[in-house]
């Protein structure tokens, strides 16, 4: 697999680093609340993972699942859910875990659909944020990384069901994916995060 990285643009421990700074964070802003981690499949479960353990709060986890359609590339604006969560939302102030926002588009559903069920509070938190220009516009609270717009893979992120358990975050090179349309990665394809 490291073959076809062609840069490792976070190493594993300045991973551990921002996940441990971004826990402190959230163990601060969340006291005394009843805290919701929920985390998008399948890209955010190395993220949620640990960052669980970095907050020291009583904490409920839950995980969705959307899959947006349309060719591999971009997105047709149509999002389905695939995994709901278990249950209500209304007492409890949700943090949204993501593994990376690219032009926003399903986060920007998911968020509106989640208000609607009239959490406490809804807040982003993201692993990575990729410099470029959004489709849809998405406040993010909690930020680990700017990242170039390249395609990254590794702690969680995938391309073709591929990657995920590097423990670093690497750019694959253009040779693995060039020529091959891509295929719907994480819970959505490559371009529509």
């Amino acid at each position: 697999m490291n073959k076809d990285i062609a840069e490792i643009l976070i190493p594993e421990a300045q991973l551990h680093a921002k996940v441990a700074e971004l826990g402190k964070q959230i163990t601060d802003d969340y006291a005394e609340k009843n805290l919701l981690l929920l985390g998008t499949l399948k890209g955010a479960v190395p993220f949620i993972a640990d960052l669980a353990r970095a907050i020291e709060l009583p904490l409920e986890i839950d995980y969705m699942a959307v899959a947006s359609y349309g060719d591999t590339t971009q997105s047709s604006g149509i999002v389905r859910i695939i995994k709901d969560l278990e249950g209500p939302i209304d007492q409890k102030h949700v943090l949204i875990i993501e593994d990376i926002i690219d032009s926003g588009l399903t986060l920007h559903y998911l968020v509106d659909m989640l208000r609607r069920r009239n959490p406490l509070s809804l807040c982003i938190c993201t692993l990575l944020n990729k410099e470029r220009e959004r489709v849809k516009s998405i406040q993010v609270d909690y930020q680990g990384f700017s990242i170039p717009d390249k395609f990254v893979v590794g702690y969680g992120l995938d391309y073709a069901q591929r990657y995920r358990n590097l423990p670093y975050i690497g750019i694959l090179k253009p040779v693995v994916y060039e020529g091959q349309p891509r295929p719907e990665t994480q819970h959505q394809s490559p371009a529509e995060k």
